[in-house]
């Protein structure tokens, strides 16, 4: 293998860590996750007179449920179905 070439396989390689890094899915997922607790935590401490505003309805529980399903639901994609770095073009017969 030349030289080129074995700095084009260390290139790649480190292109396909980062692709799976930088997925959009894990940062969505992982602030949709952080918030959903954040506000689920504010919904289990609310107060009355906090419930009596909204109608008594815990809204901030509610929210931070639905925010950490959505989170979750993003990052069990992720784990599922694994993004791929691309093949670049002069490389098709490598791929797996």
């Amino acid at each position: 293998m030349s030289e080129l070439q074995r700095e084009v396989s260390e290139l790649e390689a480190k292109s396909a860590t980062a692709a799976r890094l930088f997925d959009i899915r894990r940062i969505i997922g992982g602030l949709f996750v952080v918030y959903g607790v954040i506000v689920t935590f504010a919904g289990i401490t609310a107060s009355e007179a906090d419930l009596r505003k909204a109608q008594d309805i815990n809204i901030n529980l509610w929210t931070g449920l639905a925010m950490l399903a959505l989170g979750l639901f993003f990052l069990g994609w992720l784990w599922l179905r694994p993004g791929h770095a691309p093949v670049s073009a002069g490389n098709e017969e490598q791929a797996p």
